[in-house]
């Protein structure tokens, strides 16, 4: 149902902080000025469907994203709904249902690495540095990480 082109475009969710979630996406496009997009999301099949409370507009005060807040993830299935109106005719809708950690449409953007200790000696002109892996929402073994050291002399 919905007129052709309205759909939305390009839905990717970012989460960061451990806990927070970005979903944005672009306007479909036949999709005018006064077109409106609503955001509903169940994190799991227990949860009801809710919709978003924080969205971001674009210039012309279209919703083109949601800021989720004490979003928790894990080994679990997500659905994603974005329909909408214009001109009081509804437009077509965007469903979506992923599971969570695989899926392309979720990224997570990591903490650097906790609790960093570099031990220097001048007698060797060695360092040993250690460190914590990052906090993330989901990885659970430190051996899923890679690291890569950059090192300046100042």
């Amino acid at each position: 149902a919905g007129m052709n082109g309205t759909a939305i475009e390009n839905f990717v969710c970012v989460i960061f902080n451990v806990s927070f979630m970005n979903c944005t996406w672009h306007v479909g496009r036949t999709a005018t000025e006064d077109t409106q997009y609503f955001l509903y999301w169940r994190p799991s099949g227990e949860e009801d469907v809710t919709e978003c409370q924080s969205y971001m507009k674009d210039n012309c005060g279209r919703n083109t994203g949601c800021q989720f807040q004490n979003v928790t993830i894990e080994n679990k299935n997500a659905y994603f709904l974005v329909n909408g109106s214009r001109s009081g005719q509804n437009i077509q809708s965007y469903e979506r249902k992923i599971l969570l950690i695989s899926d392309y449409i979720i990224v997570e953007k990591l903490t650097p690495p906790l609790n960093v200790t570099v031990n220097c000696t001048e007698a060797s002109h060695r360092c040993s540095i250690w460190w914590q892996p990052p906090r993330t929402s989901h990885v659970k073994k430190s051996s899923c990480f890679k690291y890569e050291i950059l090192i300046e002399n100042k």
